[in-house]
């Protein structure tokens, strides 16, 4: 599998280039709704650059690192009507295109909207969902770690390995062994604690 980290920085800029896409179709939500976890940052930073205060979410679980269950579900539904409203539906990336699917089913028990419009920060190629916005589109499909995943998507990445690393080095060789999540070392000294925490807990409860 092929791995692309995502600075913060990097993060920014693709808000910025989403919100000039929106700003040019001259679509003005007066409701954005975050597809978390994923779609909450840039949800966040879209209603800064708006001047929006009404920012809401819904809970869709689709992937667990780069673990894909078998389909999307919702456990934490829309909190308010979307009856009138100029929405904007925000996720961190389009995959296969079932996350929306659950979003457009759970939105729809909660009104008729006037509009809705959907934004990514990056749309994959394969997906068979295209949203109305995007940053940057994906040709050759990869798995994107954003920064505020780094620490699932090492844990999970490294936890089918064999032997599991359960200290710094092995995770640094691992790293520089190949598994195609590059990482600035300034990024991996501050999680690699977190990821073996992780770790060593997840196999302490799998010896119980």
């Amino acid at each position: 599998m092929q791995y692309e980290y995502i600075s913060w920085n990097r993060f920014y800029r693709l808000c910025g280039r989403l919100w000039q896409r929106i700003s040019e179709a001259e679509y003005e939500p007066d409701l954005i709704i975050a597809i978390t976890r994923g779609g909450y940052p840039a949800a966040r930073v879209l209603a800064d650059y708006v001047d929006l205060m009404a920012l809401v979410s819904l809970k869709i679980e689709h992937y667990h690192g780069p673990h894909k269950h078998k389909e999307a579900i919702v456990p934490y539904p829309l909190p308010v009507s979307v009856a009138g409203r100029r929405v904007l539906l925000v996720d961190d990336v389009t995959d296969s295109g079932d996350t929306f699917d659950a979003a457009f089913a759970e939105i729809a028990r909660h009104g008729e909207p006037l509009a809705i419009r959907t934004a990514v920060l990056h749309h994959k190629q394969v997906s068979r969902f295209t949203p109305d916005f995007y940053a940057q589109r994906v040709v050759k499909w990869r798995w994107i770690t954003y920064p505020w995943a780094v620490v699932e998507d090492l844990t999970e990445i490294l936890a089918q390995r064999v032997p599991v690393p359960l200290h710094a080095a092995q995770v640094e060789r691992c790293l520089a062994g190949g598994i195609g999540l590059r990482l600035p070392k300034a990024v991996l000294d501050q999680v690699a604690p977190i990821v073996l925490h992780r770790l060593k807990k997840r196999r302490r409860s799998d010896d119980a």
